[in-house]
């Protein structure tokens, strides 16, 4: 295993600081530093529960899902109060400060970035991502993620990520690295050796990255050097095997002995470390997904990702018996003291590089309430529409619809697809959209799964019927990919899909979609149809302003949304 280097990139430590690191690492105990290995999901609330865990296993990180900003920021305020050692507290600020406080700023997916072509956006959401992250207590961004689209049926990265040129990626995660490093916040760049191949989620199985070791080298291999080259502190190792590389540097390996990179010495040490140069701190993606548990028994698993490369496993099934497999492995040697003390170095100077350890002791590890300000403030907040306003892309316009106006298409059918209240707490946006619909002066009804009468008309009524109620239908489509759904389509209502646009040559047609760019799929007859990639309360009244031909359609298309086939374009 390469040797770590703490003076080089990217901890780029003095010889003072390595020495604080020593004598840190002198003072703690055998229980304390296994307990460093760990970061927690966090699920611990009350200052009792916090105390407990601190005491007993000595964390080193911990992740929480979004929450109120004044509940998050006390209980990160007391876990760092508890803990000798500060911790690096995790979010997914994926797409801005919503990524940890419900009530911060949605700013937008990274593939909205991705399509205003403009770079200053992706700048915009590392700052808004860091400054509202660490207003709450995170230091650490398990973000920017550097997949890109090489499927577009992949059923998890989808709008996670800057679309399907390596060259965006790059340009746009650069951004988002330098905007966060600016603000002290570590980023983790995700999911090595790269998502984004197959059309399988690494949550429910080990999914595959089968690039050839050249096809590699140009895509993600050039996205990991470059990112690692900026400075990234951390990586997170996916639960994906990269066969080609594998073998390169295990030619001998039978494919039945083959792991993915959260568990792959050949990934993690040949290519990472070895060839990439990578000399950051490792983290597993989450060691709960079935893409790492079914690798082997979850007893031996752990050691054996320790032992392959990574510094820190990402969570917990139960916490006495993980703690105890790792303990045990160390104790019996499975694990060297040389490795624990690899990984501890970097774990530490991880600490050091982002300044922890003076803040806690001059006590700023997490700011005062007035910090929370920030939340969607009015700067953040003016961002977030301008991104809107240069996203939103006119992807097929083939018939002579727009603009909308009063007088040609008052009366509209909006028809809604999904939209509803998201695993994350994300709330319904389409009234958003049908009201500014109707502060430009359309009548505006919404199809109703529940009325009869309304499905008897679109079922068995006369199609002169329709045509004479409405001038325009327009779909509202928001049906998110996400973890642990293999395949996210779109189904239509029974009997006989009557919400499907069958009747687009009686009544012209508009298909919006909010979320998931790639809905051309299923909907190849529709001849104008619009991509807008975030659910958020400010992309949905720009859409009207740009159907209305108040503003102008200028997002670029960042991957393909034909999907490769051809009747999509017609």
């Amino acid at each position: 295993m390469k040797k770590i280097d703490l003076t080089a990139n990217p901890f780029f430590l003095d010889k003072s600081e390595i020495k604080k690191i020593d004598e840190i690492k002198q003072r703690m105990t055998f229980d304390e530093k296994i307990g460093q290995l760990f970061c927690l999901e966090g699920d611990f609330n009350s200052e009792e529960e916090v105390k407990n865990i601190i005491n007993n296993f000595h964390p080193g990180a911990m992740m929480y899902r979004p929450q109120d900003s004044e509940k998050i920021q006390s209980t990160q305020k007391i876990i760092q109060n508890v803990s000798p050692i500060p911790l690096l507290l995790a979010a997914n600020l994926e797409s801005g400060g919503d990524g940890i406080g419900t009530d911060g700023t949605f700013y937008g997916r990274q593939l909205e970035v991705a399509a205003s072509n403009n770079t200053q956006n992706a700048y915009r959401l590392g700052k808004i991502s860091a400054r509202e992250g660490m207003a709450v207590g995170c230091n650490w961004s398990f973000a920017p993620v550097v997949d890109f689209n090489k499927n577009f049926a992949n059923p998890i990265i989808n709008v996670r990520t800057y679309g399907d040129n390596p060259e965006t990626v790059i340009d746009m995660a650069s951004q988002y690295i330098k905007a966060c490093q600016e603000e002290g916040m570590a980023v983790s760049i995700k999911h090595f050796p790269g998502d984004g191949v197959d059309d399988r989620d690494q949550h429910l199985l080990t999914s595959v990255n089968s690039l050839s070791t050249e096809e590699w080298d140009q895509t993600y291999g050039k996205i990991y050097k470059s990112m690692i080259d900026q400075g990234a502190l951390t990586l997170m190792a996916g639960h994906i095997y990269q066969p080609s590389y594998t073998k390169k540097f295990n030619p001998e390996i039978k494919d039945k002995d083959i792991y993915p990179g959260s568990l792959s010495p050949e990934l993690l040490q040949g290519l990472l470390r070895g060839q990439l140069n990578y000399n950051g701190l490792i983290c597993t993606d989450a060691s709960t997904m079935a893409g790492f548990e079914c690798q082997g028994e979850r007893k031996d698993l752990l050691p054996q990702s320790i032992n392959a490369g990574c510094d820190m496993i990402l969570f917990t099934r139960n916490l006495d018996e993980d703690y105890q497999s790792v303990y045990n492995a160390v104790k019996s040697g499975v694990i060297s003291s040389d490795r624990i003390d690899e990984a501890l170095s970097r774990i530490l100077a991880t600490k050091m590089r982002l300044n922890l350890f003076d803040k806690k002791n001059n006590g700023t590890l997490v700011p005062d309430k007035d910090s929370l300000k920030i939340l969607q403030c009015n700067e953040h907040v003016q961002w977030a529409k301008e991104l809107a306003e240069e996203s939103v892309t006119l992807v097929k316009n083939n018939q002579n619809i727009l603009p909308l106006t009063p007088d040609k298409n008052k009366n509209i059918l909006v028809i809604v697809i999904g939209d509803e209240v998201s695993a994350s707490g994300k709330p319904p946006v389409h009234n958003l959209f049908v009201d500014s619909l109707k502060k430009e002066g359309f009548n505006v009804s919404v199809l109703d799964p529940n009325d009869e009468k309304m499905k008897k008309a679109m079922t068995k009524g006369a199609v002169s019927d329709l045509k004479s109620k409405f001038d325009t239908v327009i779909y509202f489509a928001n049906v998110k990919t996400a973890s642990n759904q293999t395949t996210v389509r779109l189904n239509w209502l029974k009997p006989m899909g009557y919400n499907s646009p069958w009747f687009l040559n009686d009544i012209p047609t508009i298909f919006i979609s909010i979320a998931n760019p790639y809905h051309l799929q299923d909907v190849p007859m529709v001849k104008t149809y619009i991509n807008a990639y975030t659910a958020n309360e400010y992309v949905p009244p720009i859409v009207v302003e740009k159907l209305v031909g108040k503003s102008p359609f200028k997002g670029i298309s960042p991957i393909d949304p034909f999907c490769g086939y051809w009747d999509t374009k017609l």
